[in-house]
């Protein structure tokens, strides 16, 4: 089954919300509801057109390569770098599991920690 735009974007606020030192806003426009882990962003939830139902978040290099090839709604970040931000979009493959094991990873990285070390 294929999570809807909004259904994707709920995932991932809840998923940012259960994360300790999490804090989030609006600091850059009304549309970007931007999450951050001590000051430091690593969830940008993007409102302002339902036709971009889409999610930014940090990853490593390497890791979203492969994101990027494996799946067609899974793009360069918007707004981001590009080599350390991707977007991602309701399409096939992308999954509730994906969703949040990238929304930890992106917390991780932003936090200073790096999982593939632990």
């Amino acid at each position: 089954m294929t999570l809807s735009g909004a259904r994707l974007q709920q995932i991932a606020r809840d998923t940012a919300a259960s994360l300790a030192d999490v804090s989030h806003g609006h600091p850059f426009t009304p549309h970007l509801d931007v999450w951050k882990v001590r000051d430091k962003v690593f969830l940008i939830v993007t409102d302002d057109d339902p036709d971009l139902q889409i999610i930014t978040l940090k990853i490593d290099p390497h890791h979203g390569d492969a994101l990027r090839r494996d799946h067609d709604t899974i793009t360069p970040g918007h707004y981001l770098d590009k080599r350390h931000w991707i977007s991602i979009g309701p399409g096939t493959g992308i999954t509730t599991q994906l969703i949040e094991n990238l929304i930890h990873t992106s917390y991780d990285l932003a936090d200073g920690h790096h999982p593939e070390q632990s």
